[in-house]
């Protein structure tokens, strides 16, 4: 079923002091991730402060956060958005490689992908994870 256009974007947070990383995840996931989910809107952000600004005003619905990012990484960001926002929403970390997963279970990341990223891979954490936000149209 497709969502229609006059659903509300999804806003997705993208968090790396590197802007060609932003482009990188912003290109791989497309503004339609997925049929059944609404259009997605990011918000492009380099800095640790200007991410809790973000996020602090609760109409995110993901955030993807730049484990590598300094001085601020994404897990270290993470872990303190899951214990400072009550009903966090959803995070993805992008690690250094694939053998960092573990780091990002500390960071309570509901999801993580590795560096270089693999779009298929960013994608399917995704739509997982904003699936649930969308409320059922039948």
């Amino acid at each position: 079923m497709l969502v229609s256009d006059t659903v509300k974007p999804l806003k997705v947070l993208v968090y790396s002091d590197d802007v060609n990383t932003r482009q990188q995840v912003i290109l791989a996931l497309g503004r339609h991730p997925h049929p059944d989910l609404p259009e997605v809107e990011y918000v492009e952000v380099a800095t640790e402060p200007v991410v809790l600004q973000n996020m602090d005003r609760g109409d995110i619905a993901l955030a993807i956060l730049d484990g590598e990012a300094v001085p601020a990484g994404g897990m270290g960001i993470a872990k303190q958005l899951k214990d400072e926002i009550y009903d966090c929403p959803p995070v993805v970390v992008l690690t250094g490689r694939p053998q960092d997963a573990w780091l990002a279970t500390w960071s309570r990341a509901e999801a993580a992908v590795p560096h270089p990223i693999d779009p298929i891979q960013l994608a399917e954490a995704v739509i997982g994870l904003l699936r649930p936000s969308v409320p059922a149209t039948r």
